[in-house]
């Protein structure tokens, strides 16, 4: 059996959900229309995201990672088991991947309102957000530290904290995109907890108020 053969093969995340599942590279052709330009939702260091929808109506956001990623697929996978592990109603679910020959893809769940930027940086589409929606999109963005600082099952920094990685539901509840993002810690407290606020979070938390 050679490498690509093995890179294929189903594998069982430790501690998946249920919901986890491992997709065959043609259900997100299928679903993207063949990553269509129109259904691309943007492009980034990363790769690019796609829109799509499956037979059964469930809308997604595939992540397609850049070919030229230095990430190989042991790496790819041992972050995708760790990601499993975050379970939190302001972390965007994880509903699955796809390894297909140098193609490694994550699937999440859709989030129609698109992110925070799209918002708080655009005059007519600030006054959409009054105070109690912001409140809401605030709490949220605490809630969802706290749990990754404290009470997650790993010990997370978010690394990439910023309002375009922060996407709005039907109903403008926040939540963080997480793969590829942070640092996952095991037991051990970086330094850079303690540095206090980076300057390009704390502006765009004060374009809220």
């Amino acid at each position: 059996m050679n490498v690509q053969e093995d890179e294929e093969l189903v594998w069982d995340p430790e501690g998946r959900t249920s919901e986890f599942r491992i997709y065959e590279f043609w259900q997100l052709l299928e679903a993207t229309s063949n990553f269509s330009e129109e259904n691309k939702l943007g492009e980034g260091g990363f790769g690019s995201v796609f829109r799509g929808r499956f037979p059964d109506g469930l809308e997604i956001a595939v992540k397609r990672l850049a070919s030229h990623s230095v990430q190989g697929f042991t790496e790819f996978k041992n972050e995708i088991q760790l990601v499993a592990k975050l379970q939190h109603t302001n972390l965007v679910r994880l509903l699955g991947c796809c390894s297909h020959g140098e193609e490694k893809l994550l699937v999440y769940e859709y989030l129609p309102n698109k992110s925070l930027d799209f918002f708080i940086f655009d005059d007519p589409r600030r006054a959409l957000l009054d105070w109690t929606k912001r409140l809401v999109i605030i709490e949220g963005i605490a809630q969802g530290l706290l749990y990754l600082h404290k009470h997650s099952r790993l010990r997370v920094i978010h690394r990439d904290l910023k309002a375009s990685n922060i996407l709005l539901d039907c109903d403008i509840t926040q939540k963080f995109q997480i793969l590829g993002l942070q640092k996952i810690l095991a037991q051990m407290i970086l330094k850079e907890t303690q540095e206090g606020l980076p300057e390009h979070m704390a502006i765009w938390l004060l374009s809220m108020l």
